[in-house]
């Protein structure tokens, strides 16, 4: 090897070294701007309303609802409180992958119990302030007749 090619070499290599380095900053720019959606969150209530009608759900009484929030999934995981025991024995889950672009949080449904659900995307307007997230948007589920506006309040879990 001669000495202008050992020379390029190691040009070659600080500079895939530098440009490394400086694309995870950017990577960790753009993860540290992010909303931090990233967790495990209870759901405090729910409201719905379709074709005028408007219900509020309690998730404190009877039932608890989680949704956990990963790098690019998520999952949601619902039960009764009484063990099955009575007449508000119930489960729900799902999850599948979603997408973040500001405060736009889009579920992308690819596994849930009532099976008329999955295959849909569901896109929310998201805020979050302090531990509290409040997602709310448009859920459409042509099969099961389904045109609602969904707003939900969660509030980030602590270990």
């Amino acid at each position: 090897m001669t000495q202008y090619t050992k020379l390029m070499c190691g040009l070659v290599s600080c500079a895939t070294l530098l440009l490394a380095c400086e694309t995870r900053k950017q990577s960790d720019a753009v993860h540290q701007t992010a909303l931090p959606i990233i967790g495990t969150w209870q759901l405090i209530s729910g409201t719905t309303i379709e074709k005028g009608d408007t219900t509020v759900t309690w998730y404190t009484k009877n039932v608890s609802f989680i949704k956990i929030i990963n790098d690019t999934h998520f999952a949601f995981l619902k039960h009764d409180l009484t063990k099955g025991k009575d007449s508000t024995a119930s489960f729900g889950a799902g999850g599948g992958h979603y997408s973040l672009k500001d405060s736009t949080y889009t579920e992308h449904l690819e596994y849930c119990n009532d099976r008329e659900w999955e295959g849909n995307d569901f896109p929310f307007t998201i805020t979050i302030q302090n531990d509290t997230l409040v997602q709310q948007g448009i859920e459409t589920v042509e099969g099961a007749g389904i045109n609602r506006l969904n707003i939900e309040r969660y509030v980030r879990l602590k270990k």
